[in-house]
């Protein structure tokens, strides 16, 4: 979740040329995988959250200034939040680097305003889908997710009780965070990560993801995994695919 539009094909596709190690020999069969983990993406699925620069500031009351909102200046604070969300800076620098990337129209405080603001609030249902999920023998739950870490926080309650936290994605038992692994999505070594960090097959894993690139990607590396429509109804899609596939007991 990041202050930046999802990435274009073109760009996806320049990653992928050293795609999954695996995945180019991987031919799982989707009625044959015995799937063990469904693993979700956080924002667009479980937690809604602003996708453009107008709509992360209208959330934080500030005005959209200059060119900010344009796709030229999308592409400037895309480096910055890159860097942030695979570790590579602190929450401060990051602050600082963007408000630099934005020609300073936007001071570090109202940055961090807009990048409080971006998480809005989890979609109604989800978290009974996920507590169902919770109490299916059988089935692990984890989370892989591009984030940082001031988003990753706010799983928890806020010590000086001012912003919101969302408490699914706290249920479940594997989050892997991109600024935790020092790699994001859509490229393939995050999968490749995962699958090793929670011990399991490709072929195991059932992955929820708003984004086409994502899915594709865990495709790739022969993970099962389903594209939900983040302007919709995210519980009623997750639970309707885990039924298609035999695994819901709801």
């Amino acid at each position: 979740m990041t202050l930046f539009p999802p990435e274009s094909a073109a760009e996806v596709g320049r990653t992928r040329t050293g795609m999954c190690s695996r995945g180019a020999m991987m031919h799982y069969c989707w009625a044959m995988s015995s799937i063990s983990m469904i693993c979700f993406d956080w924002g667009g699925v479980i937690l809604r959250i602003c996708r453009s620069w107008a709509e992360g500031c209208a959330a934080a009351g500030l005005d959209v200034r200059g060119e900010s909102g344009t796709p030229a200046w999308a592409a400037r604070r895309k480096a910055v939040s890159r860097a942030y969300e695979t570790g590579r800076l602190t929450d401060s620098a990051f602050l600082a680097e963007m408000s630099r990337a934005m020609d300073s129209l936007y001071t570090p405080r109202e940055i961090e305003r807009v990048h409080h603001a971006w998480l809005v609030g989890e979609y109604p249902g989800i978290d009974a889908v996920v507590q169902s999920i919770l109490a299916t023998p059988g089935l692990e739950t984890a989370m892989l997710s591009n984030t940082n870490a001031m988003h990753w926080a706010r799983q928890a309650l806020d010590p000086n009780g001012v912003l919101n936290h969302f408490p699914t994605a706290g249920r479940l038992r594997h989050r892997h965070a991109s600024h935790l692994m020092g790699h994001a999505k859509p490229d393939a070594e995050i999968y490749e990560a995962f699958a090793s960090a929670v011990g399991r097959r490709p072929s195991e894993i059932l992955f929820f993801d708003d984004l086409a690139d994502n899915i594709a990607t865990a495709r790739l590396c022969g993970w099962n995994a389903h594209q939900i429509d983040h302007t919709g109804d995210t519980a009623s899609q997750i639970r309707e695919h885990l039924v298609s596939r035999g695994l819901w007991r709801g």
